[in-house]
Order: C-alpha cells, then sequence, then structure tokens
C-alpha cells in the first residue's frame, strides 16, 4: 500500500505534514509556530498560553449553534527514540515512515502517533468543512511525555468546552475514562572517581534488542528490563569477587521501559574466566526466563580497556539498590469489575554514569493515590539508605471515574451503531492529561480513546492503518450527536 492511498486522507494528509517537523519534547518551538499558523489560515480563533498550549476554536456548523462545546485534546510533542546504529539529528530531522502491511512504521526511530495521530486528526477536523458539529475547542498541550508541563501550566478558562475527549490512547475499540496518577523518582549517586588497584581485568557487558515499552501500558506483560537484568549479574559477581564499577548507563526516557544498557566493571585478573562463565550461565538462563515476552536479546562480554572506577563502598551501594528497588506490579485493583487492571506500579527507567555521578530515574504508578505515595516512598527509601539523594516529582493525579458521564453513553452508543458490538470501558494504567484537567476543570466530562499503536516509546513503535478510519469515523458520529446544552 502506497502511503498516499492511506485513508482517511485528510488525516494521513496532516500525519505526515506533522511528522516532518521536528518536536521532541520541552522542544515544540516548530509545532507551536504551525499550529498558529495553521489556525490563522483557517481563518479560526487561535491563542497560545504562557506554557506554549495552543487553543484553536471552531464555530459551530449551521444547526449545531446550541450543541455542547466539545474539546478535542492531544499533546503535541513525541518520545525521541532511535535504533543505536541510525542515524537522525531529532531537532532538525523529520521522521521516515513507511508501511508494512496494515501497520506504519517509521524508519529506525519512533514513529510519533503518540500523539501525533491525535493531533492529525484534531487538525483535519478542523479543516474540514463537511462535517456536523457543534462548538469546537482544540486543544495542543506540550511536553506530555517529560513531565506534563503543558496540562500542568494550563489555566482554568483557557478552554471553556463542556466535555473533552482526549486522543492520546493506544487500542482501538477501549474507551478509557479513568487514568493512573504518577511520582517520579531522581537519585543521585555522587563521587569521586579514583585509579584502579593494581591486579583488576576491565570488562564490558552489553544487552540490546529487549522489547522495552511504555511503563505504564507494558508493565503487565513481563518485558525484561534491561537495568534490573544487569543489576542482577552484576550483583552476583560483586557478592561472590567484589568488583569495582567504572560505568553503566541504561535506558533514555523516564516513561519506557529500558531495552539495551552497558556496564564496565573490574575484577580480580585470576577470576576473570570465572566471570566470563558465570555470564553464559546468566544469559542463557535469562533468555529462558523471557522466551515469550523478549525473543530478540542479544548479550554480549568483552574485555576494556582499563579506567578510573567509583569508590568500592560507591560501587556497591549502587549495585544493592539496584538490585533491591521494586520494579513492575505492586498491586492489582481490588475491585472486582477492574480487578485484571494494574493499580501500583514502579518502573526503573534509566541510569546514566558521567564524570562524577551516576543519575537513577525511576517512575511510579497508581490509581490510588494513597499507595502511590507508598510506592513513591518504597523506592525512595532503597535509593536513601544506599547514601544517594533523592528527590521526587510532585506528580500528578489519577483521574476519577465518572460514573454519571453522559459523554461516555453518547460514545458507547455511537460506537455500537457504528460497529455493531460493545466497546470496552476501561480504565488505563498509564497517565493521561485528563487527571490534570479534573483538577482544573473539576465539571469537565471526559472520555479517552485513539486508533490502535504498539511499541510506543521505542523505535518499533506503529500504527494499525485501519483503525484510524475507525476513530475517524466514531469521533465523527460522536460530534454530531452531542445533545444541546
Amino acid at each position: 500500500m502506497n502511503q498516499s492511498e492511506l485513508t482517511p486522507k485528510r488525516v494521513f494528509e496532516q500525519f505526515a505534514k506533522i511528522n516532518s517537523i521536528p518536536r521532541p519534547s520541552k522542544h515544540e518551538e516548530k509545532m507551536i509556530a504551525y499550529l498558529m499558523a495553521f489556525g490563522q489560515k483557517h481563518g479560526l480563533e487561535t491563542k497560545v498560553d504562557d506554557t506554549g498550549n495552543v487553543l484553536i476554536s471552531k464555530p459551530a456548523t449551521p444547526g449545531y449553534e446550541n450543541r455542547s462545546k466539545v474539546v478535542l485534546q492531544s499533546h503535541m510533542d513525541m518520545v525521541c527514540d532511535k535504533l543505536v546504529d541510525h542515524e537522525i539529528d531529532f531537532m532538525n530531522d523529520p521522521i521516515e515512515t513507511y508501511v508494512e502491511g496494515e501497520w506504519l512504521k517509521a524508519k529506525g526511530t519512533t514513529l510519533g502517533a503518540d500523539d501525533g495521530i491525535g493531533v492529525a486528526i484534531e487538525l483535519a477536523i478542523l479543516a474540514s468543512d463537511d462535517i456536523e458539529h457543534g462548538p469546537i475547542e482544540c486543544l495542543f498541550t506540550v511536553d506530555e511525555e517529560t513531565g506534563l508541563t503543558g496540562a500542568f501550566g494550563l489555566q482554568a478558562g483557557f478552554m471553556s468546552g463542556d466535555m473533552l475527549i482526549n486522543l492520546d490512547s493506544e487500542d482501538e475499540g477501549q474507551i478509557f475514562v479513568s487514568c493512573a496518577g504518577g511520582i517520579t523518582t531522581h537519585a543521585c549517586f555522587n563521587f569521586k572517581k579514583e585509579a584502579a588497584p593494581e591486579g583488576l581485568f576491565f570488562l564490558k557487558v552489553s544487552l540490546k534488542g529487549l522489547c522495552g515499552g511504555h511503563s505504564g501500558d507494558d508493565i503487565n506483560k513481563k518485558r525484561a528490563n534491561a537495568i534490573k537484568l544487569i543489576a542482577r549479574f552484576l550483583y552476583a559477581m560483586n557478592d561472590k569477587y567484589g568488583i569495582r564499577l567504572a560505568y553503566w548507563n541504561s535506558g533514555k526516557m523516564h516513561n519506557a521501559i529500558p531495552r539495551d544498557g552497558v556496564a564496565v566493571f573490574a575484577v580480580a585478573a585470576d577470576k576473570k574466566e570465572e566471570v566470563k562463565a558465570a555470564w553464559n550461565v546468566f544469559t542463557s538462563e535469562v533468555e529462558e526466563e523471557f522466551h515469550v515476552t523478549d525473543t530478540a536479546m542479544e548479550f554480549a562480554m568483552e574485555s576494556a580497556d582499563a579506567e578510573e572506577v567509583m569508590p568500592e563502598e560507591v560501587s556497591t551501594k549502587l549495585i544493592r539498590a539496584l538490585q533491591a528497588v521494586d520494579n513492575g506490579i505492586m498491586a492489582m485493583c481490588q475491585d472486582e469489575e477492574i480487578a485484571w487492571l494494574v493499580e501500583t506500579s514502579s518502573n526503573v527507567a534509566s541510569i546514566q554514569t558521567e564524570d562524577d555521578n551516576v543519575k537513577v530515574v525511576a517512575s511510579q504508578r497508581s490509581n490510588v493515590m494513597s499507595n502511590l505515595r507508598n510506592m513513591a516512598n518504597t523506592v525512595k527509601a532503597v535509593f536513601e539508605l544506599a547514601g544517594a539523594k533523592v528527590e521526587q516529582s510532585d506528580g500528578y493525579p489519577a483521574w476519577k471515574m465518572n460514573a454519571n458521564s453522559k459523554l461516555t453513553k453518547i460514545v458507547v452508543d455511537t460506537y455500537k451503531k457504528l460497529f455493531g458490538k460493545d466497546p470496552k470501558v476501561l480504565g488505563i494504567h498509564a497517565g493521561l492529561e485528563c487527571g490534570l484537567f479534573s483538577e482544573r476543570y473539576p465539571n469537565m466530562d471526559m472520555v479517552s480513546f485513539g486508533p490502535t499503536l504498539r511499541g510506543v516509546h521505542t523505535p518499533d513503535e506503529r500504527l494499525l492503518i485501519p483503525t484510524v478510519q475507525m476513530v475517524w469515523d466514531h469521533l465523527v458520529e460522536i460530534l454530531k450527536n452531542i445533545p444541546e446544552a
């Protein structure tokens, strides 16, 4: 299938344009400028707030002036990740896409469909003159991926709709009506590197090819975490041989399960062959352990040049902390109807070594705010015991389900009418901006849905093409059936 043949054409044309505009999180200036120009080009009221959020308003079509005002919302930034051997400058280069079967993919990078496809759908609505709808506001937020900065900075009164449809979900046919809150934990180990003692041999271990994925939506899929795998091996070797770390790097994004990593350490020269043998046993066991979820793991061990190492106490405490810290699911939801949903979890997301420190980032999520704090404190305590300086974000709130939602009923009824089947009405363990919107606009009726995405936040991100048409048809039908205010 040629990309020019993708339907709905108006949506994919907008998506192609969006992917020609660099928009890493915290660097959305070019995208903001494009959105402002787009609104002005189409003669629509357009404004931007101090945070960088853009709101474009479109009047009702004739006969629909008295309908409740609907806000369509998506975030303009994208996670920028790539394969190790792929060259791209995310600040200047476009995302290159291609079709494989029914999937739209990117060449060596994240696709940007999270949430570029939501932005594209909104722009297609704004540019259309053949859709029946009441008054619409299209909200495009900044920096959702690295801190929800746009949603945090959104002031009460910037938008004025009665209902909000968030277009940032990843499974067509699933209607989300609640989400988890979250906190990010930053731990920093400070030190001064020193010369390695005599008689040590340096080794580098690395792994790649893990599935990774979204640390909220994919945390229940039993996927391997590169940091935790390396920690397991380093802990065993340190416990038996007393190794010294030189550096340890893994993971990039605070909201992604790390899928590759590398560590350099030193061990007594007369123990190197034992360590190599232990590595072979370890990798074989891990491959068997994750033979269903991570089938493309690649492990490597090689000799490395001698270099300065971390102080012995720091090296040991860092390794122990990463072995001990919770990762994965802590609790499932207690309510019987959503017992399948993850309630509370944590993901060790990244570790980066600099000249005089090591920084570790972990993210905690829960739809029960008291347990979110408990999980965050559990992670914090581990790193504090290890001597790290620990800071935590203020976090973002969970979005609680509205049992009397008029919008949910409209969304469900129109879906059944169009497709002859019931959608699933769910909560999601990932964070959505709806949680913060509900604080600023407590009476706003909200839902979230979108086309099917897989591999988000990784270079395997892909968009299931036929579901875009389904979401488009569904959204058009919803807008047509919004009741009078």
